[in-house]
């Protein structure tokens, strides 16, 4: 045994082992077993995601480039065609249009007014859980029943709103749904009605996550209110802003339930949106093969915006917080 002389105690005593590290074969054998258990934990998801989500774009890609009925498989190849089809038809060019006025009204009217009624909702006011229970309430109901609904409102001769409309002198009623000039916003009407409580919650727990010292400091430096929300409550609502104009677009981009049950697309296509002309040639006239070619152009269109939208707009939130987490720590 190897020893080794103790200054302090005069004599020499036993010399202390050397760390013996645990053998490779252990360590290999425990990262095997943490890989393993997040192959495990991972495996369904993936496998769900490879079924419902990468299956389903590679298949409609793979049909965008072929004259198909949906019967049989797919035999009659003709490349690119379809594409040039879609982006030259006078129909498309139109949902592409209308897609732009939907987005258009819901930034400049449906979102700030969901941003006002979530600065009021903020107040001290006597009873604004009810008030926010019921502003909310509409964004639970689906779509098809949000249809329906308003179909019955605005039935001509029966619906409220042919009634509602009489008391002030107007013909209103059920032909806005009916016009050309006026289906379109009738539709961002519903559509307000349907979302902008799904907004309104979004601003609203930015604004009570606002540190209430902030403008408390802004009006002891004599601010008023609006300069307070201006400079203070405004840009640090930004991230809850970008990520309710993502949504907003994202979702006009694939609007279609709503669309179909309340109006069809029609009057003469005036209130038709790019899925729904979609439904239209894919399941109406087995026009498969240019059903796929549709999808896979709303497909680009939204991963398009969205990496965009994710390397410009979204990115330096997101490298926010992981800064603050990381100060945190």
């Amino acid at each position: 045994m190897a020893t080794i002389h103790d200054p302090v105690a005069g004599r020499r005593v036993p010399a202390a082992a050397p760390a013996i590290s645990p053998e490779p074969h252990r360590r290999d054998r425990s990262g095997v077993r943490r890989l393993g258990t997040i192959a495990i934990f991972l495996a369904p998801a993936l496998v769900l995601f490879l079924l419902l989500v990468i299956a389903p774009i590679l298949v409609a890609a793979y049909g965008s480039l072929f004259k198909w009925n949906g019967f049989g498989l797919p035999e009659q190849n003709v490349g690119l065609d379809n594409f040039t089809r879609a982006l030259g038809d006078p129909i498309f060019q139109g949902d592409l249009w209308r897609a732009l006025v939907l987005i258009t009204l819901s930034l400049v009217i449906q979102l700030p007014v969901s941003l006002g009624l979530a600065m009021l909702l903020n107040q001290p006011l006597r009873g604004r859980g009810v008030y926010r229970l019921l502003f909310f309430a509409p964004y639970v109901i689906s779509e098809v029943t949000t249809a329906v609904l308003f179909t019955l409102v605005f039935s001509p001769n029966r619906g409220f709103g042919e009634t509602f409309s009489r008391w002030f002198g107007t013909e209103v009623g059920g032909a806005i749904f009916a016009d050309p000039d006026t289906v379109l916003y009738a539709l961002f009407l519903v559509i307000s009605w349907k979302y902008f409580g799904l907004h309104m919650i979004l601003y609203l727990a930015g604004r009570q996550g606002i540190p209430r010292e902030l403008t408390e400091a802004a009006t002891t430096d004599g601010a008023n209110a609006w300069q307070t929300f201006r400079h203070v409550t405004l840009p640090l609502l930004g991230p809850t802003i970008r990520i309710s104009i993502f949504l907003s677009v994202i979702g006009t981009i694939q609007l279609f339930d709503m669309v179909w049950v309340l109006t069809g697309g029609g009057p003469i296509h005036a209130s038709e949106t790019m899925a729904v002309t979609m439904y239209q040639y894919g399941f109406r006239r087995f026009e498969v093969g240019y059903a796929s070619a549709i999808s896979i152009v709303m497909f680009l269109l939204s991963l398009v915006f969205a990496l965009a939208y994710q390397r410009f707009v979204l990115r330096r939130d997101t490298a926010g917080a992981i800064t603050t987490a990381g100060v945190q720590r």
